[in-house]
């Protein structure tokens, strides 16, 4: 988190963007694309707590299921049925892909919500490899399973003729802006959620307005919760969308 300074005459000084610092977790200043860092520690944290609940939590497969076992079974319900509904149900061999990312994206918003925790998801390197990842794979994904076929994704055969070149340039821009929209909408919500808490918080010290503060940050704090979820759904369910196109490609 950022640090906080008091110092004569000059009032509160807080810096809410500290908290997404990149540092390394051995010491030093440099970090490289092979140094250890507080982001790999928490993405290591996130895969961790994954399988600790799709794979420990689930290991008994009771009748009557254990709370953990509920949480899992809830998670892959919700998933797969967001995988049939918006795809079909020819997309549900993709679902272990989708699933993954989901739950990743789930818990790197909800781990970074925890004290002193870092949230990866705030990061344009995280979100731009995520979001490039979905983007090259239904690329490919639409060509090997339609051919030069993929390409009516871009052709709207519904327009009137003189109008289809100017939609298909329109189409074709906004195909290759998704991978862009994809991965800076999740890292500028979760961004500017831990930055407004901060910025709340460091008004406590501020003894007037102490109590309003920490009301703002209880509300806030609060809001991202629901964002966090809210947030890993719609890069999720965009993800779906995406694969549909790539499966069935005509308009």
């Amino acid at each position: 988190m950022a640090t906080e300074e008091h110092s004569e005459g000059a009032g509160l000084a807080f810096h809410p963007m500290d908290q997404f610092i990149v540092k390394p977790l051995f010491g030093g200043d440099t970090v490289h694309w092979y140094t250890p860092t507080n982001v790999t520690l928490w993405m290591a944290i996130t895969v961790l707590v994954i399988f600790l609940l799709l794979v420990v939590g689930t290991r008994g497969r009771a009748t009557i299921p254990s709370r953990v076992q509920s949480i899992a079974e809830l998670a892959y319900g919700f998933v797969h049925k967001m995988v049939e509904d918006v795809t079909g149900k020819d997309a549900l061999k993709y679902f272990p892909y989708i699933m993954t990312l989901f739950m990743f994206i789930v818990f790197s918003n909800f781990l970074g919500l925890l004290p002193l925790a870092f949230t990866t998801t705030s990061h344009i390197a995280v979100t731009a490899t995520l979001a490039l990842a979905v983007f090259l794979s239904v690329t490919i994904l639409g060509f090997v399973k339609n051919g030069a076929a993929f390409l009516g994704l871009f052709w709207v055969s519904s327009a009137p003729l003189a109008l289809r070149p100017i939609l298909a340039v329109i189409e074709l821009i906004s195909y290759f802006v998704r991978p862009v929209s994809h991965s800076v909408r999740l890292m500028g919500n979760m961004m500017a959620g831990h930055a407004v808490i901060k910025v709340f918080a460091g008004f406590a010290a501020v003894a007037v307005i102490s109590p309003v503060s920490v009301l703002a940050v209880t509300a806030m704090y609060g809001l991202e919760v629901l964002v966090a979820f809210i947030q890993a759904y719609v890069f999720t369910i965009l993800t779906c969308v995406y694969l549909r196109d790539a499966l069935h490609p005509s308009h």
